[in-house]
């Protein structure tokens, strides 16, 4: 992914780092820390959600802010996913059909397989996302030292609805 952000227009004005997030070192301060595509959801552990709070919690300036987004848990992902129809994609090689199987579903956890088939060959991955709830998020964005400041139904800075909202975006900087 690197490669391909680093082939985009502009790269050369970025410095493109290799990391993960929870143990990230660097002696620069930040005063925003957005972590976008839903990574949260990758991070399986409260310990790595933490080690990763804490991590932006240290690189944040005095005045700094993070943000990051989850899936809202109150959404039934594992039965919007399965009902999805495989989408298809053309390429200049020829047309590349996505598919997803949902392949568990326990508690915060939701499995699937992705497949990637084109003519000439077939991608399969196997991921597993957790869902854990606004509550719980917010207990963790406490424990390593940041408080909440704002937290908003999308990108666009809208309202969250428990029962409606599709994303949880969190706004937090450190305690004072």
């Amino acid at each position: 992914m690197l490669n391909v952000a680093r082939s985009k227009p502009h790269a050369e004005k970025i410095e493109w780092v290799e990391s993960r997030a929870q143990n990230y070192k660097s002696d620069r301060r930040f005063d925003l820390i957005v972590m976008t595509g839903h990574a949260l959801q990758v991070l399986l552990t409260d310990n790595d959600i933490l080690a990763t709070l804490k991590t932006m919690h240290d690189h944040l300036s005095d005045h700094g802010k993070v943000s990051f987004e989850t899936r809202n848990p109150n959404v039934d992902w594992a039965a919007e996913w399965a009902r999805r129809p495989p989408l298809v994609h053309t390429l200049p090689t020829g047309k590349l059909v996505e598919t997803l199987e949902i392949t568990a579903e326990n508690s915060e956890f939701i499995s699937f397989r992705t497949s990637y088939s084109s003519p000439h060959s077939t991608l399969i991955t196997n991921s597993t996302l957790r869902f854990p709830s606004r509550e719980h998020i917010e207990a963790l964005i406490a424990h390593s030292g940041l408080v909440v400041r704002n937290i908003f139904g999308d990108w666009d800075a809208g309202e969250y609805y428990a029962a409606l909202s599709r994303e949880i975006v969190f706004i937090a900087e450190v305690a004072k």
